[in-house]
């Protein structure tokens, strides 16, 4: 299934992140985790790559295993880091050959410093690309050559990028990369739908046409949304933040009101045009099923 033709149905699309975990008990966690999730029917899941393409051997292993075992359209994520222009190519071969037919072309995180814990700057290595736009490119034109038959999605961030001086040159960035051949785009995580619909917007107003899938996270940590947000650059309303800070010791009702406060959000977006939800799961299942259970008796039954 190609993702950007599924976008364009009528039906909403609905489908899960995961990451590879460091273990095999945490892998076998994770297929676990995706059995729960099977039974809601999801479009498709994606599976990330660690920072600095660490985890790339193992993100292509359980995009495999998803497709084989499990039953359910698997995207890879692919990122610039640490590889050359023929590395990817070799990698994109193995997945040509285990039959994926979606990649998350990516420019992707540099690798941590081992004494600050701090992301390095960016850096290609030799024969290597800078951005997602030239790795969207390769596979493109590895499609036009008969080389591979994937379709291709991008990132995009409605509050703009963490490393970019402003939202129009990264909204600029974005135009290159659609040229480049992006199919369709999955946004970062936000937890105000006006950041949504004004990206959107600001889009189409750049003639960009591809779908635009709103990434979702439901919370269930103050500390580690606290975390991923400062890592992004996302904004928690203040509103939301004050009642987060008010029950961080209760961390059932953290979650009850995380799910709450995506489950609105959903609805909100949905109806007023997202071409559905992509949810940023952390390997659980729990949060996600509370919340597409909810959405399944808002929904007209037809469009789950």
């Amino acid at each position: 299934m190609r993702i950007a033709e599924r976008l364009l149905a009528p039906r909403p699309s609905f489908s899960f992140e995961f990451f590879p975990p460091r273990t095999q008990a945490g892998v076998e966690s994770l297929f676990e985790t995706l059995y729960e999730l099977r039974e809601l029917s999801p479009d498709f899941v994606s599976v990330t790559y660690g920072a600095g393409g660490s985890t790339q051997q193992l993100t292509t292993e359980i995009v495999s295993r998803i497709r084989g075992e499990v039953g359910i359209e698997a995207m890879a994520h692919l990122t610039c880091v640490g590889h050359s222009a023929t590395e990817l190519a070799a990698i994109l071969d193995h997945l040509q050959a285990s039959g994926v037919e979606n990649v998350l072309a990516l420019r992707g995180d540099p690798p941590r410093d081992p004494h600050t814990g701090q992301l390095r700057a960016f850096s290609p290595v030799p024969g290597g690309f800078r951005f997602a736009s030239e790795l969207a490119r390769f596979i493109r034109n590895g499609r036009q050559a008969g080389r591979w038959s994937f379709c291709i999605g991008g990132a995009c961030y409605p509050e703009g990028h963490i490393e970019c001086p402003s939202r129009e040159q990264d909204l600029a960035h974005l135009v290159q990369k659609v040229e480049a051949g992006a199919e369709f785009l999955i946004t970062q995580l936000f937890f105000d739908n006006a950041f949504y619909f004004d990206f959107v917007q600001r889009a189409q107003a750049a003639r960009i046409r591809v779908p635009i899938l709103p990434g979702i996270m439901p919370i269930t940590s103050f500390e580690q949304v606290e975390r991923f947000t400062r890592l992004c650059g996302a904004t928690i309303p203040m509103r939301l933040r004050l009642q987060l800070e008010r029950y961080q010791g209760d961390p059932d009702a953290i979650l009850q009101l995380g799910v709450a406060h995506a489950t609105v959000q959903c609805m909100e977006l949905l109806s007023r045009g997202a071409p559905g939800i992509h949810f940023y799961t952390l390997n659980r299942s729990r949060a996600t099923r509370m919340i597409m259970l909810a959405l399944r008796g808002w929904l007209p039954q037809a469009a789950m």
